[in-house]
């Protein structure tokens, strides 16, 4: 038990010392980062209706092998091991990237924060009105 406190306690000391960069207050900080935690869950629960959810072609060609009927197979499951993957401590302050098995390969997956537009960087990724998500899904190849 005592590791997984040294490792919360690690990075809740992270998370403030990111509140005082960016505004001076460790409070303000935990609560942008669980706002952009949640919009980043809305987003890989499908529930976040300006999301963008993009599968490599490679990640398709690894477990479909061209075929249509399998891409769409292997998408729902990607999409719903996406859905159910539980984060460690460690990676679970934006929740925003990870990494899972699916018949032996190692699949990855990231959100990237973009303008309304999707053409720059998200100003503030904690506000749902200014940003627009992007779930990329890839292998180890894209990376």
């Amino acid at each position: 038990m005592l590791p997984a406190t040294i490792v919360t306690s690690a990075a809740h000391e992270a998370t403030a010392k990111v509140g005082q960069l960016l505004n001076g207050s460790p409070a303000s900080a935990e609560a942008r980062l669980a706002s952009i935690a949640h919009l980043n869950d809305r987003c890989r629960h499908g529930l976040d209706r300006t999301a963008r959810i993009m599968v490599t072609r490679s990640c398709l060609g690894t477990f479909a092998s061209g075929d249509g009927a399998m891409e769409i197979v292997v998408q729902a499951r990607l999409y719903a091991a996406i859905r159910h993957y539980v984060f460690a401590d460690a990676d679970a302050a934006e929740r925003d990237r990870g990494n899972f098995e699916i018949e032996g390969t190692t699949v990855y997956f990231k959100i990237d924060y973009y303008d309304a537009a999707f053409e720059y960087g998200s100003e503030d990724p904690a506000d749902a009105s200014l940003t627009r998500r992007v779930l990329t899904i890839m292998v180890r190849e894209d990376l």
